[in-house]
Formats: C-alpha cells, structure tokens, sequence
C-alpha cells in the first residue's frame, strides 16, 4: 500500500462492507480497528470513516489485491454469522478489482471449512496464482 489516500480508501471499503448486513458487530468494529491501526491511521481519522464516504482508489498491485480481498473475507466471518448481502458483495468487489472468480470462490470456501476462517499464506496467493496457469 503505497499512499496515505489508498489506505484511507481500502479501510473505507471494509467499512462500507463490514456494515452491508445492516449492523457493525463489536468484533467487526476490533477487526477495523486493527486493521486501521496496522496501516497506521489515526483514531480520528479512522472514526470519521463511519460518517463519510471517501473516493475509492484502484489497488494496482495484484498481490495488494489479494490481502484486501483477504481482509474483507475476514471481517466478513468476524461475527460469526454469514450474510447472504456479504457473499454477494464480496464477490462482486473480488471482480471489480479483477481477482480470478475461481480463486475467490476457493478461498472462501476454504476459509469455510478452516476452524478459525484463516487460511494460510502460501495457500491464499496459490490459490490464485494457480489460476493463471
């Protein structure tokens, strides 16, 4: 993540996202926070985020692409409880940054199937990288 409005963007999309089902769970809410906290945002700056829509900037960098679609497949089980709005829209975010439909939908089904919803790192960007072959 190279600029400071990029990070601003990519955490408003989350946000955007993380209230798609209609309510902002609590470990949704710590999830955001710590994300933001990892891209180095202020409180401030990330609590106005709820009430504002920011610009959403085109992520370039394939491998950005993946972590933010990784991000959003997290906070999505964050509340233990997934939304039929949630798959459809992280869906259609994967799609509109360009991502492989067949790698999204493997990794979200291995995240399904994985106790904790993780899924490990080599595994994630195989998953999409097997794609292109």
């Amino acid at each position: 993540m190279d600029s400071y409005e990029e990070k601003i963007s990519l955490l408003s999309e989350m946000i955007a996202f993380a209230v798609i089902d209609g309510e902002l769970h609590d470990r949704e809410y710590d999830f955001l926070k710590m994300v933001s906290e990892e891209l180095q945002i202020d409180k401030e700056t990330f609590l106005s985020l709820f009430d504002k829509r920011s610009e959403l900037k085109v992520i370039k960098d394939e491998f950005h692409r993946i972590l933010h679609f990784y991000r959003l497949a997290l906070l999505m089980h964050c509340d233990g409880f997934l939304h039929e709005r949630e798959k459809i829209a992280i869906n259609q975010i994967g799609i509109n940054m360009g991502l492989n439909p067949n790698a999204m939908k493997r990794v979200l089904h291995l995240m399904e199937k994985s106790p904790d919803q993780m899924v490990d790192a080599q595994i994630l960007l195989g998953a999409f990288h097997e794609q292109l072959n």
